[in-house]
């Protein structure tokens, strides 16, 4: 190997090793979503099952195979 090469080689190596030693070192900090990721998932889906739950049972929608002739509009309110 190139005296260059190898040389640039082991500053990379070192460099590495000592990124990983600090990091090993250093404390984890909980970030937000170490903190309330979870929370939020489940927020998200209640509130979207909340949603979907509402929308379908208000929605006048005979169900059934097909929905031609079978959507009846509301009476409009003025």
């Amino acid at each position: 190997m190139f005296p260059v090469a190898r040389a640039a080689r082991s500053l990379v190596a070192r460099g590495i090793q000592q990124t990983a030693v600090r990091q090993a070192h250093r404390k984890h900090e909980p970030t937000f979503h170490d903190k309330y990721g979870t929370t939020v998932l489940l927020g998200g889906v209640a509130m979207f099952s909340a949603v979907w739950t509402y929308v379908l049972t208000q929605l006048k929608i005979e169900w059934g195979f097909s929905p031609i002739g079978r959507i009846t509009p509301s009476e409009w309110k003025e």
